[in-house]
């Protein structure tokens, strides 16, 4: 079993999978931040001020009595909340991470079908023999 376990993590996929998932993370982490800290500001002052990580309703009140100034504060106070800002960063986040996937396997397909698209020239060899059958041919 640790013969058979060796060979399948040793396989070159699974190295391929690894990076991706690694360089995966870095990228979700950096496409979090681009939503929180640059896309979602212009857009909540535009709306009038708005910080949407700090929007929520108040389903229920928590030890200490409401109004609760910040999420964090509710969230201290044990109070039951429905976070519709962090839900809607969340959105914006996996368009972006939708967007920037669909970009990439686009841009592998177009080189995969360019690839396919030009075939390699014959051999040179190849290429004399054909001439050479197409003389004998000729002289027939």
């Amino acid at each position: 079993m640790l013969k058979e376990f060796k060979a399948f993590a040793l396989k070159g996929n699974m190295l391929d999978m690894a990076v991706g998932i690694v360089i995966g993370g870095a990228f979700g982490t950096i496409v979090s931040s681009l939503v929180r800290d640059v896309i979602m500001p212009p857009i909540g002052l535009l709306l009038g001020g708005i910080d949407f990580s700090q929007q929520f309703i108040l389903l229920r009140a928590g030890e200490t009595p409401a109004p609760y100034l910040s999420l964090d504060a509710a969230r201290e106070a044990g109070a039951v909340t429905l976070n519709y800002g962090l839900f809607a960063n969340a959105v914006i986040s996996f368009a972006i991470v939708a967007v920037a996937l669909f970009m990439l396997v686009r841009l592998y397909n177009q080189l995969r079908a360019a690839e396919e698209a030009a075939p390699a020239a014959p051999p040179k060899e190849e290429v004399l023999l054909t001439e050479i059958r197409d003389l004998l041919k000729a002289g027939r």
